[in-house]
């Protein structure tokens, strides 16, 4: 006597035609030429090795206070002008600031060398004076994402510029807890994982390499992006906002053999950051050396970058004006959607010499 599956109304027929459709634009998306991005308007102002200082001039000026934009040595910072009505730099020259932003360039076998230390004093120093020089200004402001906000927390702690403000999103500082493997954490802190070897024979951190790392801290959440497309495809708004994500997230870049080196034993290791004992020239980088006004932001979705590595810049400072806040965001979206305009604008409006 044949039995009925009690299953068989709950599984529904496979619709072959609708299936092929699907599929057929999802490798259609995937073989369209890669999208433009960085189309808000600049200008080159100074250029080192591969590095360049960009800026992009106020639709209407109404600050006087430039904002100089910092981003991570670890991906390409167009993430931070992504698309029209979606960019960040976009968002913040109409909303009145001169804008800077150091792109720090596609590192070759023969920058093995450059140190995070060389990047700051020589590269970092030198563009922020150059922009102050460029837009006229007596002060500026930092703006640092992810580890462009270490970068600039940094610099922050020797500069003889005039910094005003320091803001850094997503910020890693506090390096004691570790996102990823615990075996990583574990390798890395007693010495099993030998980075100092393998920056010798690399020469440079592989941008494949660098990819592969954000995939393991990701998985599998980094792999739901193709499913996404899979049963959005049809959606032209969300396919524009997926390719432009897509191209950033695989255009990675090697990272400068010495600045890994350091970041791998200074901070991931030894923690030196927050103890104040990493060494910038003849210089400690004293975090209590800040005494810029602060505003710290952190994603409450921020499955990269914690809040307990983030928050502690908050005790470490000698600033007077300090903020901190949480905002309804992951590690990327904060840049992604253009939101972090108006968040970076809500604080420093106040804080920037209103023309």
């Amino acid at each position: 006597m044949a039995t009925e599956s009690p299953l068989k109304n709950a599984i529904p027929d496979l619709n072959y035609e609708k299936e092929m459709e699907r599929w057929s634009q999802v490798f259609k998306i995937l073989s369209e030429p890669e999208p433009k991005i960085g189309l808000t308007p600049r200008n080159e102002v100074w250029r080192k090795n591969k590095s360049v200082l960009w800026h992009y001039p106020a639709k209407e000026k109404k600050y006087e206070v430039p904002l100089f934009l910092v981003y991570s040595l670890f991906n390409k910072p167009y993430i931070l002008d992504i698309a029209p009505k979606a960019s960040v730099i976009e968002g913040l020259t109409n909303m009145g600031y001169e804008v800077y932003l150091l792109d720090w360039g596609t590192p070759g076998y023969e920058d093995k060398k450059i140190g995070l230390d060389t990047y700051i004093d020589k590269y970092l120093r030198t563009a922020v004076k150059r922009a102050i020089r460029h837009s006229d200004a007596e002060e500026i402001t930092l703006v640092g994402y992810c580890l462009g906000g270490t970068i600039a927390s940094l610099y922050a702690a020797v500069a003889d510029e005039p910094i005003k403000n320091l803001i850094v999103a997503t910020v890693p500082i506090d390096f004691g807890p570790f996102v990823g493997p615990d075996k990583w954490a574990e390798g890395m802190r007693n010495g099993d994982m030998n980075i100092d070897h393998f920056i010798d024979v690399y020469g440079n951190m592989p941008p494949q390499l660098v990819e592969g790392m954000f995939r393991a801290i990701g998985a599998p959440i980094y792999f739901t992006n193709y499913t996404l497309l899979l049963s959005r495809a049809h959606d032209k708004r969300y396919v524009d906002k997926w390719r432009r994500m897509n191209k950033w997230t695989i255009d990675q870049v090697p990272f400068a053999g010495e600045a890994y080196r350091q970041l791998a034993n200074d901070f991931f290791k030894e923690n030196k950051l927050v103890k104040g004992e990493f060494m910038i020239g003849n210089k400690k980088a004293d975090l209590k050396n800040i005494k810029a006004n602060l505003f710290v932001v952190s994603g409450s979705r921020d499955h990269l970058i914690l809040e307990d590595q983030s928050k502690p810049i908050m005790d470490l400072v000698s600033s007077d004006d300090k903020t901190y806040i949480v905002v309804e965001s992951g590690h990327v979206g904060m840049a992604l959607s253009g939101m972090f305009a108006g968040i970076v604008d809500k604080w420093a409006s106040s804080r920037s010499n209103p023309i």
